[in-house]
């Protein structure tokens, strides 16, 4: 709340808040608290993942925050040395949750080191090479999950979830 709250957001375009997985307490906060555009589900192709991702689709779709679409992170390994691709935490999960679901399948990331070099060293992969194809799909995803938000109604009153407190 301190940081909805507490920071000068002047002409944000976008707010995207990274949330942990499930179904838990901040999750719960920030959709009671905040008009909420949408959400993405992020996960990784792995059955134990996907259940995850499973439960904070229901709880954002319990609380009427529109998902957007599933995101698949860690969808491929490619080898920093020879540029071998192998799926090593299985395949296809979140495109098959995003046909289960009826959402949009917005993207796969590969699992690559210089995705974390990057990163931590301030450069983000999209900046410190902004051709390469793990640019490319990042910038896909984000086109999507843009193309999503700017189809919904402007109206954010209807974002905030109806709470009755019943006196029994």
């Amino acid at each position: 709340e301190q940081l909805l709250n507490d920071t000068n957001w002047s002409d944000l375009d976008y707010l995207i808040i990274d949330l942990p997985p499930g179904t838990g307490d901040t999750q719960l906060t920030l959709a009671q608290k905040v008009p909420v555009s949408g959400a993405i589900i992020v996960t990784t192709p792995q059955d134990i993942a996907l259940l995850d991702a499973r439960k904070g689709f229901k709880m954002f779709e319990k609380v009427e925050v529109p998902v957007l679409g599933i995101v698949e992170n860690m969808s491929i390994h490619i080898c920093s040395n020879c540029g071998h691709e192998e799926h090593i935490f299985g395949e296809g999960g979140g495109k098959s949750m995003s046909d289960q679901y009826g959402v949009d399948f917005l993207g796969a990331l590969p699992l690559e080191m210089r995705i974390r070099e990057e990163t931590d060293s301030g450069k983000p992969t999209v900046v410190a090479e902004p051709d390469c194809r793990t640019s490319e799909i990042y910038r896909e995803i984000a086109r999507k999950a843009a193309a999503k938000l700017a189809v919904q109604a402007k109206s954010y009153a209807s974002k905030f979830p109806n709470i009755v407190i019943q006196n029994n």
